[in-house]
């Protein structure tokens, strides 16, 4: 079975060396993803609207490999500040809150670049939604 490696464009995917996307048969694995558009960190400060463009992100990495939100059976969020869990938690909500996967939140002393307040990932297998 080949595996399929889907990479983003991301700025730090070839330096690092990983794909945004990885998928085997019916099952398929994303890598944190961040706020980060066209290689710039957006929404400095505001930890739901990171929330948001993250989950985006990762939908979107699930979509390219044919997959869905709906597959999604696991997500890690690590966060730079748990007193904001709430906000990154309704975000997450927005997505997966209908498809229930299991999750974790964990805090963070940091991510990768000052500005990220949240990184998101992500475990799929195709048909669990169904």
């Amino acid at each position: 079975m080949t595996a399929l490696r889907l990479g983003s464009g991301g700025p730090w995917e070839d330096v690092v060396g990983y794909s945004r996307v990885v998928a085997v048969g019916d099952q398929a694995w994303v890598s944190g993803c961040t706020a980060t558009v066209d290689g710039a960190v957006v929404h400095i400060g505001d930890v739901g609207a990171q929330a948001r463009v993250a989950m985006s992100v990762l939908v979107t990495a699930l979509e390219s490999a044919g997959f869905s939100a709906a597959d999604v059976v696991r997500t890690r969020m690590y966060v730079t500040d748990t007193s904001r869990w709430e906000e990154v938690g309704r975000a997450h909500g927005e997505v997966f809150g209908a498809v229930r996967p299991a999750t974790a939140m964990i805090g963070v002393a940091a991510l990768l670049h000052p500005d990220m307040l949240v990184e998101v990932e992500a475990d799929a297998v195709r048909g669990a939604g169904a």
